[in-house]
């Protein structure tokens, strides 16, 4: 039987954790929409959104949820985080 050497602990292939520089420039950026979107987003989500273009709730009602998925670092906790904000504000994500 064959085994596989690679480690389980390989680098990451994430543009965002290789490079420094711009894992500091997506910092920053999540930062400047923090304030504006609903509390308890991971870092990596905030960094997603940014990223996208995302910066504040009402964008969200003219997307769907499966649009969100997509993005990298975007997981299924910040999609319920989203979800609850905009239900609370009488508003939802496209059908």
């Amino acid at each position: 039987m064959m085994r596989n050497n690679t480690s389980k602990y390989q680098k990451s292939s994430c543009p965002l954790t290789t490079s420094k520089r711009k894992r500091s420039a997506a910092k920053k950026l999540a930062a400047t929409v923090k304030e504006s979107l609903p509390p308890g987003l991971s870092q990596p989500t905030l960094r997603a959104l940014a990223a996208a273009g995302y910066s504040s709730l009402d964008q969200f009602t003219k997307i769907k949820a499966a649009e969100l998925a997509k993005l990298h670092g975007m997981g299924p906790k910040g999609i319920e985080i989203i979800r609850s904000a905009l239900k609370s504000n009488g508003k939802s994500f496209l059908p």
